[in-house]
């Protein structure tokens, strides 16, 4: 990413940013998750955002370790965490990653970590509703749209709305899978499962829930998290569809309603 367009919280001499970016693991290193950081930025910068991100002083918010039973070791990264963005005040934080958002929300205030943080598809909600975001459906007019909802934006946080209302303003046709929302079915990367190998088993999660996204006859599957997008990528991949089917974070499909794809 272009520093002269990201600007790097330690490298900023003026009053505190509106929003610091939480970039995350995914976000920062994992090249599918690095297009959606972009999409992102853009739009930030778009609705002149004043924003700033942590650059190399972000460390993993400790969300795999925990998960997979390190307590240890989601501590230490935390406590890390938990030290620069107190020390820098910081009071406002959007994510792109569910996982990072539901960890830094609802854990590390019992470990002296108290902020207000938004995940990306809520920020994206007020940014319509106040009128500083503004585009039209464009290419996405007509298309069949489904939502996956990710497990710690939905079950997890209750949050299902937004997205939705994100997404019905491409004036797409959204079609609902057989399971969402409080029903929604994992992509199959939950619980640090992203990075171990599958337990045994007559089929992989991931390839039952992009079942249930083709029954929908969808061209598109819309999704909010990074693992997700893997997942459900890999899916249509191994079903052979990738042709007809494509996988978007909802930053890219604003980006493109609003011709910012550069």
């Amino acid at each position: 990413m272009d520093h002269n367009t990201v600007p790097i919280l330690s490298e900023m001499t003026e009053q505190s940013p509106e929003i610091l970016f939480w970039v995350g693991c995914a976000g920062s290193f994992d090249p599918r998750a690095q297009k959606v950081t972009r999409a992102f930025v853009k739009i930030l910068n778009a609705c002149q955002i004043s924003y700033a991100i942590l650059g190399k002083e972000e460390q993993c918010t400790g969300d795999p370790a925990r998960r997979a039973g390190n307590e240890f070791v989601f501590q230490m990264l935390a406590l890390q965490n938990i030290q620069t963005l107190n020390s820098y005040n910081i009071k406002k934080i959007v994510t792109t990653c569910p996982h990072c958002f539901n960890v830094i929300k609802n854990d590390y205030p019992a470990l002296g970590g108290n902020y207000d943080v938004v995940h990306h598809s809520e920020f994206l909600q007020d940014l319509i509703n106040t009128g500083r975001l503004k585009f039209n459906g464009g290419p996405f007019k007509g298309k069949r749209i489904t939502y996956h909802d990710s497990c710690y934006l939905g079950r997890a946080n209750e949050i299902y709305e937004a997205p939705r209302e994100v997404l019905q303003q491409l004036d797409a046709d959204l079609v609902e899978m057989q399971r969402s929302r409080q029903n929604g079915l994992c992509c199959g990367a939950g619980g640090a499962q992203m990075f171990k190998e599958d337990e045994p088993g007559d089929k992989r999660i991931n390839m039952e829930r992009t079942e249930e996204a083709l029954q929908t006859g969808c061209e598109i599957v819309a999704a909010n998290c990074p693992f997700c997008l893997t997942m459900l990528t890999d899916g249509i991949t191994a079903k052979n569809k990738e042709e007809q089917v494509m996988v978007y974070d909802i930053t890219e499909l604003i980006i493109q309603s609003i011709g910012d794809e550069s």
